[in-house]
């Protein structure tokens, strides 16, 4: 059934509770890296990767508090995402825009895997021309 405004603010609430605890985690793993990488230790692929998405959500964050601190300004956030989609920090994206995302990389993997295959069917083609 539908939620009463109660409840989709108590839930919008939640989730931006839920995004700031994930981003702290993930600040801690990342300072600990980072420490690390300042002591001469070498970091694996997976946690170069999160170091960098760790620190780009650090950046992104800062034009995101503009519109938790700034008072009913949160009402335009949805508006700047649409011009903005990168703008709101990893830990904050819904599992449907996780989805989407993963749905469009699919979609452009099959695309090129797609052409691949043609190419190769052609090439295939010119060469047995070629020799036949």
């Amino acid at each position: 059934g539908k939620r009463s405004l109660r409840q989709k603010i108590v839930d919008e609430l939640r989730h931006y509770s839920n995004g700031f605890h994930l981003l702290w985690i993930d600040t801690k793993v990342a300072a600990r890296m980072l420490w690390r990488l300042l002591h001469g230790q070498v970091l694996t692929r997976r946690e170069r990767r999160r170091l960098l998405r760790t620190c780009a959500d650090l950046f992104r964050l800062v034009p995101f508090l503009v519109f938790v601190i700034v008072p009913f300004m949160e009402f335009l956030l949805p508006v700047f995402l649409k011009i903005f989609p990168e703008m709101l920090p990893s830990t904050f994206e819904t599992e449907s825009k996780k989805e989407e995302k993963q749905k469009k990389r699919l979609n452009a993997k099959l695309e090129l895997a797609k052409f691949l295959q043609e190419t190769i069917a052609e090439m295939a083609k010119r060469n047995k021309a070629d020799t036949g």
